[in-house]
């Protein structure tokens, strides 16, 4: 089939949706104009910065222990390789929101009196961030070991020891390239922030999709849900360019 026929079906497609559509009903559903002010600017000030603040906090705490990890699963101490695996097995077979719920209730019923560090913040931060470890512990292994094993043997030759190999020599260079996974680690851990209501968050404390919802009750019409997807858009697409920048500027570097 030539491009031209495929352009032109194309055309025919988003004609009818666009002659079938019934557009005054469309927009007093999904684009009402004074709710989207009453939203304003709350809905950035709040809900788009608890956004980005819980995506954040769990993107810092899964890279940590998402290398951590991969460390322990490159490790030749069978206990650590053992302990790392299990978590990566076990932590990317759970659904998201299950692990959130069991840090929320199940840590501080454990531990009675325990509380977690800046609170709700906290909490989402542990939550999140202990599902993405584990795709970040296999994006770090898969960087690690994608480092050509002459560099690691010419460093030993000099006589560094292995941690200052992996330290100086190794994971800068496996940084590089696992900078374009890692980012999109960051786009999903953006998309699961709208979990957070599991843990019983403030209206100060409101993510995008909280807030919205929350406004959804009180208007009865869909437009704080466009508004929501608008502002994930703002977040993510940015994200999604910078990916394809840092693929094309690896793949020269190659």
């Amino acid at each position: 089939m030539g491009r031209g026929v495929q352009y032109a079906i194309g055309l025919i497609i988003v004609a009818l949706v666009v002659a079938k559509t019934d557009w005054p009903t469309f927009s007093n559903s999904f684009l009402r104009a004074d709710i989207l002010l009453r939203e304003l600017p709350r809905v950035i000030t709040v809900g788009l910065v608890n956004t980005i603040i819980y995506t954040l906090l769990a993107f810092v705490f899964a890279f940590c222990l998402g290398l951590l990890l991969a460390l322990m699963r490159l490790s030749s101490i069978g206990p650590y390789r053992w302990f790392a695996s299990a978590y990566v097995e076990f932590f990317r077979g759970v659904p998201a929101l299950v692990v959130l719920f069991m840090v929320a209730y199940g840590i501080p019923n454990a531990f009675p009196g325990f509380e977690f560090p800046g609170d709700k913040y906290g909490m989402v931060m542990v939550g999140l961030g202990i599902t993405a470890a584990a795709y970040m512990a296999e994006t770090f292994r898969a960087g690690i070991q994608a480092v050509p094993k002459g560099q690691t043997e010419a460093a030993r030759t000099l006589g560094m020891s292995y941690s200052r190999t992996m330290a100086s020599i190794v994971i800068p260079q496996a940084f590089r390239i696992v900078v374009p996974p890692l980012t999109n680690e960051m786009i999903l851990l953006v998309k699961d922030s709208s979990l957070v209501y599991v843990v019983g968050v403030t209206a100060a404390q409101y993510e995008l999709t909280k807030f919205s919802q929350d406004f959804l009750n009180r208007s009865v019409n869909a437009t704080p849900l466009i508004v929501a997807a608008i502002c994930y858009l703002a977040i993510t697409l940015p994200l999604s360019m910078l990916v394809r920048r840092l693929e094309r500027r690896y793949a020269k570097a190659r």
